[in-house]
């Protein structure tokens, strides 16, 4: 696509090796006790995010479930992975249930630690977990899902795009955002088109930087805008 007068052309910012770089994902790990335990997990756990989550639970019965500090989540094949909560010292975590995915077929998990925030999705055929650093949000015809990852505590500002592959997801492409001044939100326009807004932290009446990420016929992404 031929830039039109005005507008500056980028070049897709992708971090090293992640061009159409393919996760098989990880498994369930062991809880690795280091340090004291939170002294807000318990408390906060039972009186808010338990009770919170006990909702969602019930949309998804029979196939997810809470016990103690341990989220069952069914797979195919009639078996299940549970998810242990660690809030054992600095990087201490927990899981928290969100919602079934049916267009990636994964569950979508929240991820707090006590200075970290990710989100776990859990795939439903295999139980394997992939980590991303926002909600998915799909593109229209459910082909590819984006991510946004923007906050200064902790320091992020990546936008990623991940297709489903295969039993994992492929990384089609990531690019950086201006978070450390500015707090950005995207959306899909169409299937291959993403518009980012950005608002000043400082100032929100000011305008910020907006652009749009768009799908060549090559499948690579590039950015346009200012």
């Amino acid at each position: 696509m031929a830039c039109s007068a005005g507008l500056v052309c980028f070049s897709v910012l992708l971090l090293a090796g992640l061009a159409h770089a393919q996760a098989a994902g990880e498994e369930t790990k062991a809880c690795t006790r280091a340090g004291s335990v939170d002294p807000a997990y318990d408390r906060d756990s039972r009186t808010i995010e338990w009770p919170q989550e006990a909702r969602r639970l019930r949309a998804d019965v029979p196939n997810v479930s809470r016990e103690g500090d341990r989220l069952r989540l069914a797979i195919d094949g009639g078996t299940a992975v549970e998810l242990q909560d660690c809030p054992y010292g600095d990087a201490g975590y927990q899981y928290l249930y969100e919602r079934y995915d049916d267009p990636g077929r994964f569950y979508v998990v929240r991820t707090p630690g006590l200075d970290d925030f990710a989100w776990t999705l859990v795939m439903r055929r295999t139980g394997r977990l992939f980590t991303v650093q926002g909600a998915p949000v799909w593109a229209s015809d459910k082909t590819r899902f984006l991510t946004v990852a923007c906050s200064l505590q902790p320091s992020r500002g990546t936008l990623s795009i991940f297709a489903p592959s295969g039993d994992g997801l492929t990384t089609e492409a990531e690019f950086e955002l201006p978070c450390a001044t500015e707090s950005c939100s995207a959306r899909w326009d169409f299937q291959s088109w993403i518009s980012i807004a950005c608002t000043p932290r400082d100032d929100p009446s000011k305008e910020g930087k907006e652009f749009v990420l768009m799908r060549g016929s090559d499948g690579k992404w590039n950015r346009f805008g200012r």
